[in-house]
């Protein structure tokens, strides 16, 4: 089994700092393996509280046991379990903090993608500006909601797609070059800086199933997000 950083663990949970490029739960048609497949091996037995987009990485929480899941999926389901990201999006957003309350309803065109629809489900997405760059911004995102590809949609509604995301963005991967002034490419071809989702699941707070008091889950930014941020603020400063 891969070495994952287990983030906590006891006889209810075990929360995660899921690597980009694996899926939280088995996909129908492709492999690696899942993160569930993996970490079931360790403990026996678990349950999916919820999930993160296969490319997107950080925290991530299993209950143990049945009661734990049914206590830990009601404050999903109620919205008050704390949901955390840091987002490197490409542009300037329209403010320097705000909230996108916009309905999200699967897209009728595209099989797998969502939309900002009328008739589409409530979904309320919180982000402050930490840092702004020429060429993109980096920001701190709350989601209210736990609706698919929320943040990812919400963010290219108000024009600020993830730097990263042949999806809902713009690009499949980010290249120094694109930043760097006259840059030279060496003998082989240019590596991207990064080429999966530039979004992070950075904090998850729920109360704890047996205390029911608050407990708190962090995951530190991985070493490709860190590299990028590290660039942008070099050589993408206003």
């Amino acid at each position: 089994m891969l070495n994952f950083d287990i983030l906590f663990e006891d006889e209810y949970l075990l929360v995660v700092n899921k690597p980009p490029g694996i899926p939280v739960i088995p996909e129908r048609y492709s492999r690696p393996a899942s993160l569930y497949e993996l970490m079931l091996s360790r403990t026996g037995a678990l349950w999916v509280v919820h999930r993160i987009d296969k490319n997107t990485s950080g925290v991530v929480l299993f209950a143990k046991n049945e009661d734990a899941h049914r206590t830990i999926s009601l404050q999903f389901q109620e919205h008050t379990a704390g949901k955390y990201y840091k987002a490197v999006v490409a542009g300037k957003p329209p403010a320097l903090s705000g909230e996108i309350n916009a309905p999200i309803a699967e897209s009728s065109s595209k099989r797998g993608t969502m939309v900002v629809h009328p008739r589409g489900k409530e979904a309320l997405t919180l982000y402050t500006v930490a840092e702004q760059y020429r060429h993109a911004a980096l920001l701190d995102v709350q989601i209210k909601t736990g609706r698919t590809h929320q943040i990812r949609v919400h963010l290219a509604h108000i024009g600020c797609p993830l730097l990263v995301d042949e999806v809902y963005g713009h690009a499949g991967a980010f290249y120094f070059s694109s930043i760097k002034k006259n840059y030279k490419a060496g003998h082989e071809p240019e590596r991207p800086t990064i080429s999966r989702l530039t979004l992070h699941a950075t904090c998850l707070e729920v109360l704890h199933p047996a205390t029911c008091k608050p407990v708190r889950f962090e995951a530190p930014l991985p070493k490709d997000l860190h590299t990028l941020i590290k660039l942008l603020r070099k050589y993408d400063m206003p």
